[in-house]
């Protein structure tokens, strides 16, 4: 599978995740993916067959919701909540650790397609 993750999240994790053999790019990674609305990403992760992590339920789900109502798929959604995995400098390792475990037991590019997901501490 491959993964964007959304500008709420550290680079780092993408670049730690890069080094343990994943496909992952981070919006604060990319110059080219800074300052798009959601929409326009949507259209990029679906053109790069990407996955993403977001916190950002509100837009994603109408997005996720519009793709099905045309028949279009997507290549999945996973959301995390700031109140069971708040993002800091602390939790990069819990985000690299916890990504990692998904992306290996998600590994064909198609793993997660057209589902949405929420990741965990656990």
């Amino acid at each position: 599978m491959r993964l964007l993750l959304d500008e709420h999240y550290s680079k780092t994790i993408a670049e730690q995740l890069r080094s343990r053999g994943h496909d992952v790019v981070s919006v604060k990674g990319r110059d080219d993916l800074g300052g798009l609305n959601d929409r326009e990403l949507w259209g990029r992760l679906v053109a790069e067959s990407r996955a993403i992590l977001t916190e950002n339920v509100q837009d994603f789900i109408p997005l996720v919701r519009e793709a099905a109502a045309r028949g279009d798929c997507h290549y999945g959604v996973a959301f995390t909540s700031p109140r069971s995995m708040p993002r800091s400098t602390g939790t990069i390792g819990l985000y690299v650790e916890r990504l990692d475990a998904l992306l290996r037991e998600h590994a064909a590019e198609d793993a997660l397609a057209d589902r949405v997901s929420w990741l965990t501490p656990e």
